[in-house]
């Protein structure tokens, strides 16, 4: 199972602590890698230096100056989440060419798309027992850093080993007419998702996650399941198809 931990699922260190060890749990059922952004913590170090943010299509345009500040607080954090879980190991995308990248646009500065995934040494961390997690920071061609979105770097990681995912945002799923939670939709196909997109009740920060959803279908996942990070006992129930919205081809 692969674990995409959003930024805004861990704004206090309480709640990073306590899904921390809801993966810790999960990992006691079923071989676990955690890959994670980190959106506020990077505003707030960019901030703290003086350096702007500019967003263009959800995506944060990174100068190589914003790109050193990006990749040293989530290396920073990293570390911290990897303590949180516990029996892990915190890595980045240069780290044995874990995340190889290709520049997305060169209007966004360094910013790119996952285009490999050392699955190997994945697969190994794990058979030693080991908990892999990844910060969304990958390497490009020239050897230098790029920011890469952690929804797709994750449906990537999840394509390459051809396993499940769990996107952990700040609702509990997809609703047909939000906020109403008889609205939840516990399970979508591909099809459910492009119409909901077409129609308009997929709007606005949903778009982003539920195409990332598909994104790690194409790459190989069996399917995709976004769920609450916010709550307690939410990833458990999200792997047994039991919160969340799952979605399948």
């Amino acid at each position: 199972m692969i674990v995409k931990y959003g930024g805004n699922a861990m704004k206090s260190a309480e709640l990073r602590r306590a899904v921390a060890g809801e993966i810790a749990a999960l990992r006691a059922e079923v071989p676990v890698v955690v890959v994670h952004g980190g959106g506020p913590v990077i505003e707030r170090e960019l901030a703290g230096r003086g350096i702007g943010s500019e967003f263009r299509g959800g995506l944060r345009v990174t100068s190589p100056e914003a790109m050193e500040v990006v990749e040293m607080a989530l290396a920073a954090l990293n570390k911290r989440l990897s303590q949180d879980v516990g029996h892990a190991v915190g890595l980045m995308g240069r780290d044995c060419e874990l995340l190889v990248a290709e520049s997305l646009d060169p209007a966004l500065g360094r910013v790119g798309r996952v285009t490999g995934v050392n699955a190997g040494l994945l697969s190994t961390l794990r058979g030693a027992g080991l908990t892999p997690v990844v910060g969304c920071v990958a390497v490009a061609p020239d050897g230098e850093a790029l920011n890469v979105n952690a929804d797709t770097a994750a449906g990537a990681v999840a394509g390459a080993l051809g396993e499940p995912i769990v996107f952990l945002t700040d609702v509990d799923g997809v609703y047909r007419a939000y906020p109403d939670p008889k609205s939840l939709a516990p399970h979508l196909t591909r099809a459910e998702v492009e119409a909901g997109i077409r129609d308009g009740w997929i709007a606005g920060g949903m778009i982003p996650k539920v195409r990332a959803a598909l994104e790690a279908l194409d790459a190989g996942a069996p399917f995709a399941v976004i769920a609450s990070g916010m709550k307690a006992g939410v990833l458990a129930a999200a792997a047994r198809g039991e919160a969340g919205t799952r979605i399948t081809p």
